[in-house]
């Protein structure tokens, strides 16, 4: 496997992997800092970023390499150069390439031309960087036995939704993503992607309306920003009022398990998608989260560059 171009790209036995060596960067991030030493990672980004950004250039620096961010405007593919010859040129001067941009496709292009590692960092269909950062704080809170459990994504059917649902059906878990119906519900391709995988994994994938019936039991409620990057302006009214029922409460938290946890990939918006007593309380683990944003990266750069990743084949 040379490339994580998309979630689905991951085996189970990539994943577990990748979840171990990033929780070991997480006790000591500096255990492998010749992994990449004397080499550069180049770091693509045509979207806005905090964490995904911070996260890249750290985990890149960590590993002892040297972190090159790039804009859309600093490169010629701004004035017209393609991706083809875009990928070419960065592999003669990079060992990895992460990618954070609005279509799969050129994602999807960059892998095929680059002779590195290409990495997809977020697109407007997936979000793999994010779900491995998801997954490892679920594993400290609740350890690798996640049967009987309920995994629970509730807003925009976006990338946040897909991914959600592909990463749970590949660890064999029970996940549900509730949204509006309609144009706000997640993209039919990825559901069936999640349920063809689910039924190798034994996973089971609930895509509801009903943001009570996916609340109710589940050990871990998730949500994203309504507005994404990208978004038309000239939908906001219609997809808040949409949303609006879809808001993570204290009294859908209520309906959750004992010992749930609440989790979002941030930027949030606190009196949208969550309520601050939800992302602020106890239960929140969303800093967890975003710290683990770095280890992950960090992991699946030093696995893509030994070659140790076999993917979902």
């Amino acid at each position: 496997m040379k490339d994580l171009l998309r979630t689905e790209d991951l085996s189970r036995a990539d994943v577990e992997l990748l979840l171990d060596t990033a929780a070991d960067f997480a006790k000591n991030p500096l255990r492998s800092t010749d992994a990449l030493a004397n080499k550069s990672v180049a770091i693509y980004m045509t979207k806005s970023s905090t964490r995904t950004r911070l996260a890249s250039e750290t985990a890149v620096a960590h590993l002892g390499g040297h972190p090159m961010f790039l804009r859309g405007e600093d490169l010629q593919i701004g004035r017209g150069e393609t991706i083809a010859d875009t990928a070419r040129v960065i592999s003669g001067f990079a060992s990895a390439l992460i990618v954070r941009t609005f279509a799969q496709s050129d994602v999807d292009e960059l892998g095929k031309w680059a002779t590195i590692p290409v990495i997809n960092a977020l697109t407007d269909d997936d979000h793999p960087t994010q779900l491995l950062a998801d997954w490892l704080t679920i594993r400290e809170v609740f350890g690798s036995d996640i049967s009987g459990r309920k995994f629970t994504y509730i807003g925009d059917g976006n990338n946040m939704a897909n991914a959600w649902m592909t990463m749970g059906a590949i660890l064999g878990a029970h996940v549900v993503v509730a949204t509006p119906g309609g144009k706000w519900a997640p993209n039919p391709l990825a559901i069936t992607t999640a349920e063809k995988i689910a039924k190798g994994s034994g996973a089971k994938i609930e895509v509801l309306t009903d943001p009570q019936a996916a609340a109710k039991d589940s050990s871990v409620l998730y949500s994203d920003v309504w507005m994404s990057m990208g978004d038309s302006e000239s939908v906001r009214t219609e997809k808040l009022a949409a949303l609006a029922p879809y808001a993570i409460t204290q009294e859908l938290m209520n309906l959750t398990t004992t010992d749930s946890i609440f989790m979002h990939c941030l930027p949030a918006h606190r009196g949208e998608e969550v309520a601050a007593e939800v992302i602020d309380g106890p239960k929140s683990v969303v800093w967890r989260e975003a710290y683990h944003r770095r280890t992950t990266i960090q992991a699946i750069l030093y696995h893509l560059n030994r070659g140790e990743l076999t993917g979902n084949i």
